[in-house]
């Protein structure tokens, strides 16, 4: 037989689209249009921020028509339709189709609109594959309805990279981006419709089947033939007859034992992007409103909501939609996923701001939603903390749902459904979609490739399919429904089953045999550029999180012994405002700068709230006047308040006499000036600077070890290329190592002897050609084991990557970098490739590396991104490079990301084991602060732990009074521990127990096992650990 497959696809492919879905509708009336532009105060039409619908429909509207422009950029425009249909027309099947000028084919990222009818009910949003709206008519045959359309601009059209004015409303040309392209009132032919899902079923199935399959050539001569049977000049009278020659080949249920998919219905929204926050609020009203009319027009849509912020945004904006979305979840049609506030980063938070993402994210779906969620759900995220599998199952977590991981460029992961294995040895059962996206069309390619790629054959039969068309597409289509109808049970196809993802995850755990386990972090061999982007976006996250902490822990101290009211309310609220920021397209610095503007503006409004809470707090404590000094005590002027947990006994977390009797009797630092190099001497380091400004020696003296391998130096600016092969804010390609330049210019070079006895020695260099500046800043305190280095940067650079160099003088093949609740242990050799391209980690505060009874830990404020390399050592063995990665100059899709000043700070501590590592951490992070008053009962610290180190000291949110103290093990180690209250406060040490991130006590354990033993002699409460294993306890008021 003669082959003809491509003569008959190619036959198909026209004739369905020039012909077929032309006539799924045929044109009634026009629409009749006019238009309100909303006008800010800059005078452009259009330009104005969103209205409530009751202003717009209240406002005057001029006659518009289609073709002409609408919209400048970020804009908003209101249309109002309109019209009257022919009597003989009315009965008939109607539709309206408005197509607002979409540019290209993205499915979102560009205008989209929300219908509302004219007494403001929403009825569903406009996108640019959804763009039909249901027709009510009056008894007179009439239509009319309202459209908020909004100007938002294609950041990303064609993949292009290049700088774009667009990202700032001020910087973006107000000249209108669109062209109302249809506005028509059109009779539906339902046999034509579909006619179209039974041949797109099929002709993608003929598709992706072998060519020489039995299966796909019965397929295209049922397609063949159905051709013939239609009338291309009558298509909705002869597509019946069509239907029935296809019919056949649509009736084959497929075969015993294939790959089953849960389908679930999807609309993954950024919660900021390549939009303004405002922006994605607007997006999920329209999601939503399309959900739920797609709900009422075919049952059985399950949908999944994550991200409990933006159903919260839905109540504050749209309260009667909110309502009708509780009714849905109600029904099962829509289910919220994820329990996470929002969908965050997955490295760079801190432990306890994951905590908060799982507890306020849980809390606001139980209580506004009613839904207990038991899925992490992170399809987008940049890569996945190690820690996450401990801390997902301490929130009630069953189950784990990524995507991204799928996506590496060179290192192909082995599994799809497996258990992953956290550094405490948690384990959660957790899958990759194997269609390998999370906004499938549930086409013909999907569902093959999901089949075909399913890397657990033979031992699991499923996988889960999320579909729907995301940020601001509008998440599923009635046409996706349709195609689930068909290939449901189709022979060639996986069955296909729509369902919730909790029934896919029960029967995956259930009858997977032998998952394969994962150990360790979840590592994305892309966009590693995120771990420094936007460096002060990720400065102000930082601080906030501090501040939080200490925010709740003086306020507990100062609640507990009844000097002020615990701030229950306000803290809730700055937590939501830092989770917020903590977004996996804000935190990693891949947005728009609007947005960054935005949140950087946010973190310090947060931060100076924050920063009052702590001084009254701290006031009330330090209170001079008042019974908080001890009998017998001597008044002291000041008090220093540490709220780092390792900063001594008596002093950690709790406040002390400040005095500066023992500072000076400490001597202080020698200089001693070489004529081309300056050696500062505490006793304790010596360090040599050359007349470069670089560091030629690190002599840790009690141990007669010098840091500084032979030949290299460090403090060492060094300034690369950069310019990725796409996703410029993104992406850091190795490529970069390839190029570097030192930066050992010097333009201003200082020593000095501080007034505290410090010596300081100060450079300033200019760096590369833009003009950019930095002053690096060295300072060796009296009797300390540690030197602090500072590096201000006046940065106008642009694709160019600016890091910090420290060579260390130890030979290992390891480092270790600070995780939540832990560190994770990484290779630094490049042995396979999934140690070359791990060239770019995450850590937090943070950084070990040494040798069997020697180490070096570097700690710091602010950074994120981290290299650490090894290099032969003259004379033999090896030493290794620490790199952290200050200031990035991506111009996408931010064309201004990072210029101006910035400052970074760092602590070298020779010496330090994985312990000195953690609690310089805590220094740096936590300084301690000096407020007037005395110290006494009420500077006490009201809790102290041994043997773990304590994170979080709050009171229960449930408004009960009881104390919340989070722990956990730091070193990795198995150990019993206690934990002890101070005495005078009104906490029944006897009743504490162990509780999950809810604060919510459990049948069993929530670590596993029993972790609290009791009180002990001496009245501390002793507990049992595992390596880095995380303790929530909560400590009761008396009755």
């Amino acid at each position: 037989m003669h082959d003809q497959r491509s003569i008959i696809l190619a036959r198909v492919r026209r004739v369905l689209a020039e012909r077929i879905r032309p006539a799924e509708s045929t044109l009634v009336c026009p629409l009749e249009v006019a238009a309100w532009q909303v006008t800010g105060p800059d005078g452009i039409p259009g330009r104005g921020e969103p209205v409530p619908a009751q202003v717009a429909l209240a406002a005057d509207y001029a006659p518009f028509a289609v073709g002409m422009p609408w919209g400048p950029p970020w804009g908003t425009t209101w249309f109002r339709f309109r019209a009257t249909v022919p009597s003989d027309r009315r009965e008939s099947p109607l539709e309206a189709v408005v197509d607002l000028g979409w540019t290209s084919d993205s499915v979102g990222g560009q205008a989209e609109g929300l219908v509302v009818d004219k007494a403001g009910r929403i009825i569903k949003g406009l996108h640019p594959r959804n763009a039909w709206v249901p027709v009510t008519l009056t008894d007179k045959g009439k239509v009319r309805f309202f459209v908020e359309a909004a100007a938002n601009p294609e950041i990303l059209r064609a993949r292009s990279f290049a700088p774009t004015s667009l990202g700032r409303k001020d910087t973006a040309d107000p000249a209108p981006l669109y062209r109302l392209a249809r506005a028509e009132i059109v009779e539906v032919h339902p046999q034509v419709r579909e006619l179209i899902a039974d041949l797109v079923a099929l002709l993608g199935l003929a598709e992706v089947l072998p060519e020489d399959s039995t299966r796909g050539w019965t397929i295209l001569r049922s397609i063949d033939d159905a051709m013939d049977a239609l009338d291309l000049t009558d298509i909705p009278g002869t597509a019946t007859a069509a239907r029935e020659v296809l019919a056949p080949a649509l009736a084959v249920r497929a075969a015993d034992g294939v790959h089953t998919i849960s389908a679930v219905g999807h609309a993954h929204i950024d919660s900021a992007w390549l939009w303004p926050i405002r922006e994605t609020r607007r997006k999920v009203a329209r999601t939503v409103a399309d959900v739920l009319a797609l709900a009422a027009y075919r049952p059985g849509l399950v949908f999944a909501l994550p991200a409990a912020l933006h159903g919260a945004w839905l109540e504050e904006d749209h309260p009667a939609l909110f309502a009708r979305l509780q009714e849905a979840v109600a029904s099962g049609a829509v289910v919220p996923v994820g329990g996470m506030w929002v969908e965050p980063d997955g490295n760079l938070l801190a432990g306890e701001s994951v905590c908060r993402q799982l507890a306020m994210g849980a809390r606001w779906f139980r209580e506004r939603l009613g839904h207990v969620c038991q899925e992490v759900w992170l399809p987008d995220s940049f890569g996945y903390s190690a820690a996450l599998p401990q801390l997902a199952r301490l929130a009630g977590m069953r189950w784990m749902l990524t995507q991204k991981i799928s996506w590496n460029e060179v290192d192909h992961f082995p599994h799809h459904s497996f258990l992953w294995e956290g550094i405490d040895g948690t384990r959660i059962f957790t899958h990759f979609p194997p269609a390998d996206t999370y906004s499938s069309d549930l086409s013909a390619s999907d569902l093959a490739r999901a089949q075909r790629a399913f890397a657990d054959k033979g031992r699991a039969h499923g996988s889960l399919l999320p579909f729907g068309y995301g940020d601001g597409g509008g998440g599923p289509t009635r046409e996706m429904l349709a195609q689930a109808d068909r290939v449901a049970d189709l022979d060639g196809m996986p069955r296909v089953r729509l369902e919730p993802p909790a029934a896919f995850f029960e029967r995956a755990e259930a009858t997977h045999a032998d998952p394969a386990v994962w150990v360790g972090e979840l590592y994305l061999e892309r966009h590693r550029g995120t771990f420094t982007s936007q460096a002060r976006t990720k400065a102000g996250n930082r601080r906030c999180e501090s501040l939080l902490r200490e925010a709740e822990l003086w306020w507990a101290t100062a609640a507990l012994r009844s000097l002020g009211d615990y701030p229950h309310d306000q803290l809730d609220r700055l937590w939501r405002q830092v989770l917020l920021g903590q977004f996996h397209d804000i935190l990693p610095g891949s947005s728009i700068g609007w947005v960054h503007d935005e949140i950087e503006a946010t973190h310090a409004q947060v931060a100076a709230e924050l920063e009052a809470l702590v001084t009254s707090a701290l006031d009330l404590l330090a209170q001079p006047d008042g019974p908080n000094a001890a009998d017998g005590d001597e008044v002291q002027s000041a008090v220093a308040f540490a709220a780092d947990p390792l900063a001594g006994a008596g002093a950690a977390l709790g406040g002390t006499a400040y005095g500066t009797e023992r500072e000076a009797t400490r001597p202080a630092v020698t200089v001693i000036a070489t004529g081309t190099a300056a050696v500062l001497d505490n006793g304790r380091l010596q360090v040599a600077v050359d007349a470069r400004g670089l560091v030629t020696s690190v002599l840790d003296l009690a141990a007669d070890r010098e840091l500084i391998p032979p030949g290299s130096v460090g403090n060492l600016l060094q300034l690369h290329p950069d310019f990725p092969n796409a996703w410029d804010a993104w992406d850091l390609d190795p490529f970069y190592r390839n190029t570097v330049r030192d930066i050992i210019e010097v333009s201003d070079l200082g020593v000095e002897t501080l007034a505290d006895g410090s010596a300081q020695v100060r450079v300033v260099r200019p760096l590369g050609s833009r003009g950019s500046l930095a002053t690096q800043t060295l300072t060796l305190a009296p009797d300390s084991g540690h030197l602090d280095v500072e590096v201000e940067v006046d940065w106008q650079e642009r694709e160019a990557l600016l890091k910090l160099a420290w060579p260390i003088d130890v030979h290992t093949d390891h480092a270790r970098f600070e995780t939540q609740f832990g560190h994770v242990t990484r290779p630094i050799h490049e042995n396979t490739t999934w140690d070359r391209y791990r060239f770019e980690v995450p850590a937090l505060r943070w950084v070990q590396v040494g040798e069997p009874g020697y180490g070096l830990a570097i700690a710091n404020t602010r950074t994120y991104g981290w290299d650490v390399s090894r290099s032969a050592r003259p004379g033999g063995a090896t030493f290794v490079t620490v790199r952290a990665s200050l200031l990035r100059g991506a111009q996408f899709p931010d064309p201004d990301a990072d210029l101006g000043r910035h400052s970074f700070g760092f602590r070298v501590v020779p010496g330090a084991d994985v312990g000195g590592a953690v609690a310089a951490g805590y220094a740096v992070a936590h300084p301690p602060r000096v407020v007037a008053g005395r110290a006494g009962r009420h500077t006490e610290p009201v809790v102290q732990a041994d043997g773990a180190v304590v994170e979080t000291v709050k009171l229960a949110d449930d408004g009960s009074g009881a104390l919340v103290v989070r722990l956990y093990e730091h070193l990795g180690r198995r150990t019993r521990a206690t934990l002890t209250i101070a005495s005078d406060l009104p906490l029944d040490l006897t009743r504490a127990v162990e509780v999950d991130l809810h604060e919510q006590t459990q049948p069993r354990p929530v670590s596993g096992g029993a972790a609290v033993r009791g009180v002990e002699t001496g009245g501390c409460l002793g507990l049992t650990l595992r390596p880095f294993q995380v303790l929530t306890v909560a400590i009761p008021t008396k009755s």
